[in-house]
């Protein structure tokens, strides 16, 4: 049987730069690497395996190795973490041809990413996600930040990286409720722009949910398409971006509520059902895309209900989400499969009725 080699995926921009996606690629990161470099700054967490095998790659190359690790999760996104890795850099010397690697989840590469956007007003940098959730989001599209206690990622930067390597390997060793958070961006990307996805998740949900199922790498592969083909368009979310941002209104503000104790990916799916019922609401989205949502995500074992806080709680953090326009807030809604649209100043009367369907089902 011939196996697949890796795939390039190209996000337009200037520069331009590839995510590649396949098997066994750790040891390739020198390819993503600029020529130029001389050393690397190596960020992830503490307990990762992969950075080793990452650094040792470089180092083959002749590149010079700086490790350090971070906490886990979201406790990494804080400007403390920042400034700590700023002074190592300090320390280290480090100049504008040498580069950052991000080795980790989602919250680790927005991380190095921030800071290498931030250090000498930006030096060049590689994402290496090892969560599902980071290869098909967060590594992609050159966003970057740290959270404040305010609200998540409201101080950042676009700064595209060299590179990205998603290597599906990795993914074998990811807990399964990470692996399905994950999965809620796939889902997203179906609905927003693929419906492949969909059908592919529908087909058998279960396997949906293994790294080794046999769809796997084709999933992640589509919703990476996705992604790129949007932010080549719109690196800076000034219009068609916003798309990508499909259920993350509630979602985000979810996470806050809950200390970011909730999974992304488990929000996420709440913020879906949550667009998908304010927009069923509104006229724009029908019976059967409706309940597609819950089917789907549920299916994988997504949540689809949510109760837990009034809407109130809910409302201040979603005034601060960056598709808000002044104190009107903008979602992202579909008007069918694959037609995203925006639904700007729902009243609080349709926002309410949207937020008691989702403690209903």
């Amino acid at each position: 049987m011939t196996v697949a080699g890796p795939r390039r995926i190209t996000v337009a921009g200037d520069p331009a730069y590839d995510v590649v996606v396949g098997r066994a690629l750790l040891r390739t990161v020198t390819g993503l690497v600029p020529e130029a470099a001389r050393r690397a700054f190596v960020v992830s967490t503490g307990a990762l395996p992969y950075a080793t095998t990452v650094a040792d790659a470089l180092r083959d190359r002749g590149i010079e190795v700086l490790q350090t690790s971070v906490p886990d999760g979201e406790s990494a996104k804080t400007a403390e973490v920042a400034a700590r890795l700023w002074s190592e850099l300090g320390a280290a010397g480090f100049t504008r041809t040498d580069v950052v690697v991000g080795v980790g989840g989602g919250t680790v590469t927005d991380l190095a990413g921030f800071v290498a956007a931030t250090w000498l007003r930006g030096v060049a940098w590689v994402a290496v996600p090892t969560t599902l959730l980071g290869m098909v989001d967060a590594a992609v599209g050159g966003k970057t930040g740290v959270n404040t206690a305010e609200g998540k990622n409201l101080v950042g930067s676009f700064h595209p990286p060299a590179g990205v390597l998603c290597d599906v390997e990795v993914l074998a060793t990811l807990p399964a409720p990470d692996y399905v958070a994950g999965l809620a961006e796939i889902v997203k990307a179906g609905f927003i722009a693929d419906p492949v996805i969909l059908a592919l998740i529908e087909a058998d949900p279960d396997a949906a949910t293994r790294p080794a199922g046999p769809h796997t790498t084709e999933l992640i592969e589509r919703a990476v398409s996705v992604k790129a083909e949007v932010v080549g368009q719109d690196l800076k979310e000034s219009g068609l971006r916003e798309i990508l941002n499909y259920g993350h209104t509630l979602g985000h503000a979810i996470e806050q509520a809950e200390g970011y104790r909730m999974r992304h990916g488990e929000a996420v799916a709440i913020g879906m059902v949550f667009a998908a019922e304010l927009a069923h609401g509104a006229g724009r989205t029908d019976d059967a895309l409706l309940a597609r949502h819950r089917a789907v995500l549920d299916s994988v074992g997504l949540p689809t209900t949510y109760a837990a806080r009034p809407l109130a709680d809910l409302l201040a953090a979603m005034g601060r989400d960056k598709k808000t326009r002044g104190s009107t807030l903008r979602f992202v809604v579909l008007d069918g499969l694959a037609r995203p649209g925006r639904l700007v100043g729902p009243s609080e009367a349709d926002l309410q009725a949207a937020y008691d369907a989702l403690g209903s089902c």
